[in-house]
């Protein structure tokens, strides 16, 4: 009789893994251009009070 190792659970946390890996990704991004982003939506509210106020 021949031993056959399943390894349905090693592909799920292959894909536990990436999913991780995928989310710090993530968060480092959006910790790295949120700032940015909160600029440019900040002078582009400005843009239109000043508009409006004229």
């Amino acid at each position: 009789m021949m031993y056959n190792p399943r390894e349905e659970g090693q592909g799920l946390v292959e894909y536990a893994l990436i999913l991780v890996l995928v989310a710090v990704v993530v968060i480092v991004v959006l910790a790295v251009l949120g700032p940015l982003v909160a600029n440019v939506f900040a002078q582009i509210n400005t843009a239109l009070v000043n508009a409006n106020a004229s």
